[in-house]
């Protein structure tokens, strides 16, 4: 940090306290506490845990771990310690460490584990830990559960326990937990999308709005403009915006897309006056937008938070922003330009109605969400 002997102090007023940063550096130092992220996961309180933990894995002490499936791991050594059958335990231990936490490990290697993601997985293991209750309470285990049971239980309950159960069901059956059984197809439901003519009012309002926090207008537009999930937009890095003679870009697919005026004149006062930027977590951190813990963004469900505060519903604008560009561009130029995999925005188009053909002619990107990428004025 920048006054080192201010940190010193900091540290020296809470050394009295058990659970303070002082207390654990000292007992990491003689070994009470091993240097390891098992020794993390049995700290509390542990939000300040995981802070000590991120400052050490951004200094290279503790080896570097996806934040989301350390977070993962305590709270599975918790929900493990809450159950009091111990064959219960034993076949949620054995789905949690050999299904879902090699799932995330996978993921987390292509790309970062999102809290939603990691949410998904706690509530894959819940719904498991509830699905074993249900069958002990009517005297059944899991080498008696079948076909009858199976759709007794998906009769008693909603569709999103149903496809959160999915995984456990299909696990118990690849290992012969469970008699053989169906299950029925998954049904995926899209959010409705906002009419067109309200999402370019919304991106006008955050444009124009000087009274608005800088942050939120940004992160709004991007979300609105360019159809962008927060979970991305919270890490596009300063790399992603780039700068050319002519124009700026921002790197959400390949090739990057055009940044319009007067976007472009915000995204660079706000990466000229970043918040959270003056303590030791992020004194050089490259995130576009920074978070309170060493090396990591800022959360998703805060910048949630601060956009849905000025009325604007993200997944609702996101879904008319990419339906809008699947209409008026070709479905795969769409996927490679803003991230998205080809099938995804190939359904969309056909959901949308969308018959682009090649003797069409399309308009780079920006432009066909209403504003000039050039700054001429023209739309």
């Amino acid at each position: 940090m920048g006054s080192p002997l201010s940190g010193l102090a900091w540290l020296d007023r809470r050394k009295g306290r058990p659970d303070s940063t002082a207390n654990w550096l000292r007992r990491l130092a003689t070994g009470d506490i091993e240097l390891t992220h098992e020794a993390f996961h049995a700290l509390e309180p542990w939000r300040a845990a995981a802070h000590l933990r991120e400052l050490l894995m951004s200094c290279g002490i503790l080896p570097a771990v996806d934040k989301q499936i350390c977070s993962f791991e305590r709270w599975l050594i918790g929900h493990l310690a809450s159950l009091s059958d111990p064959d219960q335990m034993q076949v949620i231990r054995r789905f949690a460490t050999w299904e879902v936490l090699p799932r995330l490990r996978t993921s987390s290697q292509k790309k970062p584990i999102t809290p939603a993601a990691r949410r998904h997985a706690a509530d894959q293991v819940k719904q498991a830990t509830a699905f074993l209750a249900w069958l002990a309470d009517r005297d059944h285990t899991l080498g008696t559960c079948g076909q009858t049971g199976i759709d007794a239980w998906h009769a008693e309950h909603n569709e999103y326990t149903r496809n959160t159960m999915r995984a456990f069901l299909l696990w118990c059956s690849a290992s012969k937990l469970t008699r053989p059984f169906r299950l029925p197809p998954v049904q995926i439901r899209r959010a409705t999308p906002m009419p067109q003519p309200e999402r370019l009012e919304l991106i006008g309002r955050l444009l124009t709005a000087p009274d608005l926090p800088l942050r939120t207008r940004v992160a709004g537009v991007i979300v609105l403009l360019y159809a962008q999930p927060l979970s991305r937009v919270v890490r596009l890095a300063l790399d992603d915006v780039v700068r050319s003679d002519e124009q700026l870009l921002l790197r959400l697919g390949e090739p990057p897309s055009p940044v319009p005026e007067p976007l472009a004149e915000l995204l660079l006062r706000w990466i000229d006056s970043r918040d959270n930027m003056n303590t030791a977590t992020n004194n050089a951190s490259r995130w576009l937008f920074p978070g309170r813990r060493a090396g990591q963004p800022l959360h998703p469900d805060v910048l949630a938070a601060l956009i849905n505060d000025l009325g604007i519903p993200t997944t609702a604008g996101r879904t008319a922003a990419i339906r809008q560009h699947v209409l008026e561009m070709p479905a795969p130029v769409v996927a490679e330009a803003l991230g998205y995999h080809r099938v995804t925005t190939a359904k969309l188009a056909s959901e949308a109605g969308g018959a682009w053909s090649p003797i069409r002619r399309w308009r780079p990107l920006a432009v066909t969400t209403g504003l000039d990428p050039a700054g001429t004025g023209d739309s």
